[in-house]
């Protein structure tokens, strides 16, 4: 099985979906490898952005999509977690103060630029992209204003995605910015985070919240069903994996043989591997969220792919 292959040039364009008065996702399909969702809130005074993107060429058609919208400028970018496809575009945002949890800033310097991504995805032009991380840093919460809606910001406690989490709620909308806690038609990816993680944080953070609108990190616009198809996979990825290791299987030779089902419709289904190998090491003992070999993991993935790097589109 590999990945699924698009010809670029018929990739839909992305738009821009009004999901509340004012409150808008900006949707970039078909959602896949370094092709995500960002979101933005228009008040009298400003512009809060949810995360940017992952080339110069995207992150500049985000931002006419915004002045599209409303001339008032981005005073507040909130990034949901390090990875580059919500981050690589954050310097092309002027003088707008990037919000984010501290790991997330920590994340953003360590992992660099598009350059440590060579070798793992086809190639893309990523544009002249230089890391810049939040500077505006929080432990567990932050408030921010668009006039007198409120959006509260929230690392959500544990490992998931990725270690460094958080989600845009607009308490008084019901919508929610989750991230990559959730893809919504995509295969959730968590080499970084945790399977377990992630199952406790779509179970006692997301849903308790009753979000009735949910952006996704990558996928289209959603409702609250989308977090239990996430959890199902989730759930699905952690038993393969104890059946597996049971039997003496390597991470690549249990994706290999397992049946996929109901998920094989998902886009980017060879992220099967790299959650294997993080479910794996969660079946040792040990914190959720430790650091294992993600390069060891990614080749396992291409190698899943018949030796071709990841598609990548963006």
């Amino acid at each position: 099985m590999s990945t699924v292959h698009h010809d670029v040039a018929q990739l839909p364009p992305s738009r821009v979906e009004e999901v509340s008065d004012g409150v808008f996702a900006y949707i970039q399909p078909d959602g896949t490898w370094w092709i995500n969702n960002t979101g933005f809130v228009v008040g009298e005074r400003g512009v809060i952005s949810v995360d940017s993107c992952s080339t110069v060429r995207r992150t500049r058609a985000y931002l006419d999509a915004i002045a599209a919208v409303t001339p008032q400028p981005v005073r507040t970018l909130i990034n949901t977690h390090h990875h580059g496809d919500h981050t690589f575009g954050n310097q092309l945002f002027g003088g707008a103060t990037i919000v984010g949890h501290e790991a997330t800033r920590a994340g953003v310097l360590a992992f660099g630029g598009p350059e440590a991504t060579a070798g793992f995805w086809t190639d893309v032009e990523w544009g002249d992209i230089v890391p810049e991380p939040p500077f505006l840093t929080y432990t567990d919460s932050v408030t921010v204003w668009s006039d007198e809606l409120r959006a509260d910001v929230r690392h959500v406690g544990v490992a998931a995605h990725t270690t460094n989490d958080s989600i845009v709620w607009l308490p008084e909308r019901k919508v929610l910015f989750s991230g990559d806690l959730l893809f919504n038609g995509g295969t959730p990816f968590l080499l970084q985070g945790s399977v377990a993680g992630a199952i406790q944080v779509l179970e006692e953070v997301v849903k308790p919240l009753g979000a009735t609108t949910i952006v996704p990190g990558h996928g289209p616009v959603a409702g609250p069903e989308v977090v239990d198809e996430v959890l199902g996979y989730l759930r699905f990825v952690r038993a393969t994996a104890r059946a597996a290791r049971d039997a003496g299987l390597t991470p690549l030779e249990a994706a290999r043989e397992t049946d996929l089902g109901a998920y094989a419709g998902l886009l980017d289904s060879e992220r099967i591997v790299g959650n294997l190998h993080r479910a794996y090491a969660e079946l040792e003992d040990g914190p959720l969220g430790r650091p294992i070999d993600v390069g060891a993991a990614l080749k396992d993935m291409v190698t899943f792919n018949g030796g071709r790097p990841l598609t990548c589109l963006a």
